[in-house]
């Protein structure tokens, strides 16, 4: 529907985004690794690593040669495998352009907690509506879900640059093309739409995106925050501030010895 390039939204509130940083390397380095092991090495990565909700509910069993974490630990890690390069960079793009903002009105820690938190609540909605699947759960689509909506509820009128249609740039405010996301989604998954994408990971990172922003933002954060450029456009204007006239340069002619012009030697 529309490939996000770049929002004109500053930090307001810390200095570098090193969460989303973080999480963007992490995410590189393991599909990287993931990769690099070849096809069987992947595949058993897959199986040991990503979610899959017959195991995690104990009406399947996984061989004992793929077991590597306990089963719980797989509603966090599923979300840093992906299956392919595009899978993998498209997921990193929108955490990139939206992440920054999410991370920087909710501080370090609670913006990590926020998007393990999501990323938890992908795979739990996803287990919930193919309880007992065999087909692992990868990706970090419910995460990224989360933090799309968060940023729809705090800065809904920011503007951004997108690519809709993979071909038509357009600088527009965030709320349109975050709001039809979000609508495509639930359309999606109440349609069975597409059986290689879970839409329910990503309707169980909106819920939780849409809640957790609530109540993890930092105390003097705003919701649906004007776009910058609205915010100086409504400032009042000030006053003038009248600037006492100073008293003239002394003649060169009168300057001392020793306090010359700036030019000369020291």
């Amino acid at each position: 529907m529309f490939i996000p390039l770049y929002d004109t939204n500053r930090l307001r509130h810390i200095r570098l985004q090193y969460v989303t940083i973080g999480l963007i390397v992490a995410n590189a380095l393991v599909y990287c690794v993931t990769a690099l092991g070849g096809e069987n090495f992947n595949n058993a990565a897959v199986l040991g690593l990503g979610f899959i909700p017959s195991v995690v509910h104990d009406t399947a069993e996984l061989d004992p040669r793929f077991i590597v974490i306990p089963e719980s630990l797989s509603y966090v890690t599923y979300s840093f495998l992906h299956g392919d390069i595009f899978h993998l960079g498209g997921n990193m793009l929108f955490l990139w352009v939206f992440g920054d903002n999410v991370e920087d009105a909710l501080g370090h820690i609670r913006y990590l907690i926020f998007y393990l938190l999501c990323a938890i609540a992908g795979a739990a909605f996803q287990g919930l509506v193919a309880w007992d699947s065999q087909v692992p759960l990868i990706g970090a689509s419910g995460a990224i879900a989360g933090v799309v909506v968060a940023y729809l509820i705090l800065y809904p009128r920011v503007k951004v640059w997108v690519l809709a249609f993979a071909r038509i740039p357009l600088r527009i405010p965030a709320f349109i093309p975050l709001i039809l996301w979000v609508l495509f989604q639930v359309v999606m998954f109440a349609a069975g739409g597409e059986d290689q994408i879970s839409w329910a990971c990503h309707i169980g990172g909106i819920l939780a995106g849409a809640v957790l922003v609530l109540v993890l933002r930092s105390r003097g954060v705003p919701l649906f925050a004007p776009a910058d450029e609205d915010a100086v456009a409504a400032a009042p204007d000030q006053a003038p501030v009248a600037v006492e006239p100073t008293a003239p340069e002394p003649p060169a002619s009168t300057t001392q010895w020793g306090r010359g012009s700036a030019s000369g030697p020291n």
